[in-house]
């Protein structure tokens, strides 16, 4: 099955920017739609942005115009721009996989990565 790994999360101050990371590994043809999602303590995990494996682009509401999502298909990683951070934005991101195709017949589902946590405190 495919393994996620995020990278690039912290702490980081109001107005500041990070950039995540999600790798993927292990045999697999096509990644598909991929997902950045993120859950705050105490609150159900939420998407934030997805992305085709033609480029289109989604964006929950509370962080259009403030996050980017983009991806590298020869690198098999989806990254996450997240600029003008504010507290709110504080929690652990995951990327998501909904779909993956490994071959003609074979497909993995619903692959998630650990997690990364962000913090945006002054």
């Amino acid at each position: 099955q495919v393994q996620l790994v995020e990278s690039g999360g912290g702490l980081v101050q109001p107005g500041g920017s990070l950039r995540l990371s999600c790798a993927a590994s292990g045999t697999f043809f096509s990644l598909n739609t991929m997902e950045w999602y993120r859950q705050a303590p105490g609150k159900q995990r939420e998407l934030v942005a997805d992305i085709t494996s033609g480029g289109s682009t989604n964006y929950a509401d509370s962080v259009k115009g403030r996050f980017t999502i983009s991806r590298d298909n020869a690198k098999n990683t989806v990254y996450l721009v997240m600029n003008s951070l504010k507290p709110e934005d504080t929690a652990v991101y995951y990327c998501h996989a909904p779909i993956v195709t490994r071959d003609l017949f074979r497909y993995d589902y619903d692959c998630w990565g650990q997690g990364t946590q962000v913090t945006v405190s002054s």
